[in-house]
């Protein structure tokens, strides 16, 4: 009966508000009903939009229709006295029975029970519920919100009564729920203290959660912080994994909102504990004094070491007496070392240390029967451009200059001859016990080859031998014939019939090459040699060939301002002057004619033939001037000055034609005695 009556009174006030109302709440009224249809998918037609009132009126009241005058005394029956005035309401209509005074009280009511919130914010909530899905929370709206139970992970004793700090995301979403988040709410405050640790320089606690390149991962209020390495500690840390899933006091240094980003630090606040040590630690630093300190790093030139608050570097040459390539070969990481302050600069608080120091000097400890001519043994521990470094022992080298590994007058690379960790015996060549000092030689181990008791039998002058070129120079080349032993042949010795500006027309070096003594002088281990005194004089023969007065075909091969170079028969070339290379008809010879020639002049000592095309036509000989005669140096060839005076001029020629010839002019004479 009642649920009648409250459907009863719904249609009776609906009724009476249709009845007693003003146009605009009627127009209120039917929103309402739309807004109720939608929600219940009906359809509403919009020229009767009382239609689908009368609809849901139908629904809700089964029974028949009651006449209003019933309907107002029944619900004035069932009326609670000072609940509602129905005769207020009958003459004044919904709301307008409160005076201003009841109106502000009523707002100021209203105001008390519910709380005004934005969306964005973060408030305190009250758990007023807990399933097995979501948290209920209060916080003082309308309606309650729920957040996924899945956000309380960290609350493991979570109850109803307790307060959290929850987000607004939505004040009402689509389905007139509100919409809250406690990660966000996480999130929020989370950026807001790590703002104030940054602001007022706060020491701040965070958890480890992993390692990443260069660092750590540190969640700091719920969000994750980047921890480099380097801002771990004073020490570069060589295993992060060591701090992983471990709490760590921190400092933020540096935050980045656009991407999100902060920076910590746990270093700054260990410098903060070791700038009272360091302070006391420099300020009773002298030099010579000896610490003891922790290796924290090394490098190729040195090692830094901790003494307490403060690095001091111990160069790699201060580490040993001996030579070492690198720090590691003696010292590791984290060792505890003794160490002597050799040098401190207060200004840039550089503090240079040393170990070796601590220790005698391996000079001091030389056997004292090591002296010049003393036989020595030890091993290759550097070679450079210049010569190698031979260790007696740790800390006592000598240098093996590049000039004293041979006896050969050519200097190459020591690498030629050695190489680092190589065992030798040396000799010793001078010493120097108070500068330390010591050099050394290998080659003094064999007897010089110039001293030998053979070596004037051996290459006597006229004896063939062959070599190695070692070197060419613009007068010639050097063969070495054996170790110790160079020769010097003069590039006017190379060819008879080639004229050869420089040796490498004629050979690379490397290449060997058959020779014979021109001259020795062993006392200052000079040896001239020749390569084209192996073969006989061909101009012997072209004297015979080519006499003044005769005539041979001849081609121009090039020409110059003085006149032009011709090549005659067998391959020799010959000279004709500007004068006399003109034709009968008054033209001038052009490069690669070929023409007939007479010889005007033939020189065997100057090497040089002389011819004109001009004497061919005409009477006047136009000879060239008579060279001053050279007068006959006693012995050719004999001494190493004559080489290098000797002028080089020679004709170009072919050995292979010349022998032709030679034999071809022998044939006759043959003939002639059989006769």
């Amino acid at each position: 009966m009642l649920a009648r009556l409250s459907h009863v009174h719904s249609g009776t006030f609906y009724f009476m508000a249709k009845e007693k109302a003003k146009p605009t709440a009627q127009d209120e009224e039917i929103k309402a009903v739309k807004k109720k249809a939608v929600d219940s998918k009906i359809e509403i037609d919009e020229d009767d939009p009382m239609k689908e009132v009368k609809a849901l009126e139908k629904e809700e009241i089964v029974s028949e229709a009651i006449p209003a005058t019933e309907l107002r005394k029944a619900v004035k029956a069932m009326a609670v006295p000072g609940e509602f005035d129905w005769d207020a309401f009958e003459t004044k209509g919904f709301g307008e029975g409160y005076s201003t005074s009841d109106r502000e009280k009523m707002e100021q009511l209203y105001a008390g029970t519910v709380t005004t919130v934005d969306s964005g914010e973060v408030v305190d909530g009250v758990v007023v519920g807990i399933n097995d899905r979501d948290v209920i929370l209060n916080i003082g709206f309308k309606s309650d919100g729920l957040v996924p139970l899945a956000e309380f992970k960290d609350m493991t004793d979570l109850k109803i009564g307790d307060k959290v700090e929850i987000f607004i995301e939505e004040r009402e979403d689509k389905m007139g729920q509100l919409v809250l988040s406690r990660r966000k709410a996480k999130l929020v405050k989370g950026w807001e203290r790590i703002q104030k640790a940054l602001d007022e320089d706060l020491v701040i606690e965070g958890f480890v959660k992993r390692r990443t390149k260069g660092g750590l991962i540190v969640d700091v209020y719920g969000i994750e912080a980047f921890l480099p390495g380097s801002q771990i500690d004073v020490k570069p840390i060589r295993d992060f994994d060591i701090y992983v899933n471990k709490s760590m006091e921190v400092k933020v240094v540096k935050i980045n909102y656009t991407n999100d980003n902060v920076v910590v630090s746990h270093k700054v606040l260990i410098e903060k504990d070791l700038e009272e040590q360091k302070v006391a630690i420099l300020s009773n630093l002298e030099k010579g004094q000896v610490l003891e300190g922790t290796i924290k790093n090394m490098t190729n030139f040195g090692v830094f070491i901790d003494l307490g608050g403060v690095d001091g570097l111990l160069h790699i040459t201060d580490i040993s007496w001996g030579r070492i390539n690198h720090p590691e070969e003696v010292l590791k990481l984290d060792q505890v070392v003794k160490v002597v302050v050799l040098e401190f600069d207060e200004d840039k608080k550089r503090i240079s240390l040393g170990m070796k120091q601590l220790t005698p000097h391996p000079w001091d400890s030389l056997p004292a029967d090591i002296n010049v001519g003393s036989k020595v043994k030890g091993k290759i521990v550097n070679v450079a451009d210049y010569g190698a470094f031979l260790e007696l022992q740790p800390g006592v080298e000598g240098l093996i200059h590049v000039s004293e590994m041979s006896w050969s007058q050519h200097l190459r690379n020591p690498q030629d001859f050695m190489k680092v960790g190589d065992e030798i015996e040396a000799v010793v060549l001078t010493i120097d016990r108070e500068e330390r000092k010591m050099s050394l030689g290998i080659k003094q181990l064999t007897e010089d080859p110039w001293t030998r008791q053979d070596v004037m039998t051996k290459y006597a002058i006229g004896t063939k031998h062959e070599g190695i070129v070692r070197n060419l120079t613009n007068f010639g080349l050097f063969i070495e014939l054996e170790e110790g032993i160079d020769g010097l042949v003069h590039v006017s010795d190379l060819s008879w019939t080639k004229k050869i500006k420089h040796p490498s027309e004629f050979v690379k070096v490397g290449d060997k090459m058959q020779v014979v003594v021109l001259e020795l002088d062993a006392a200052n281990r000079r040896l001239a040699l020749s390569h084209k005194h192996l073969e006989e004089n061909p101009w012997d023969t072209f004297e015979t060939v080519f006499t003044e007065g005769s005539v041979h075909k001849c081609t121009v091969i090039s020409k110059n301002d003085k006149g032009a170079v011709l090549e005659l028969p067998y391959g020799i070339e010959g000279f004709c002057a500007n004068k006399n290379l003109v034709k009968e008809d008054g033209g001038k010879i052009e490069v690669g004619e070929s023409l007939d020639f007479k010889v005007l002049e033939f020189s065997k000592d100057d090497r040089r033939i002389s011819l004109s095309h001009k004497a061919m036509f005409s009477a006047e000989e136009d000879k060239p001037a008579a060279a001053k005669k050279k007068t006959p140096a006693a012995g050719k060839g004999k001494t190493i000055d004559k080489i290098n005076q000797e002028v080089e001029k020679s004709t170009l020629g072919d050995l292979e034609a010349l022998s032709a010839l030679k034999d071809k002019m022998n044939a006759p004479k043959a003939d002639d005695s059989k006769e």
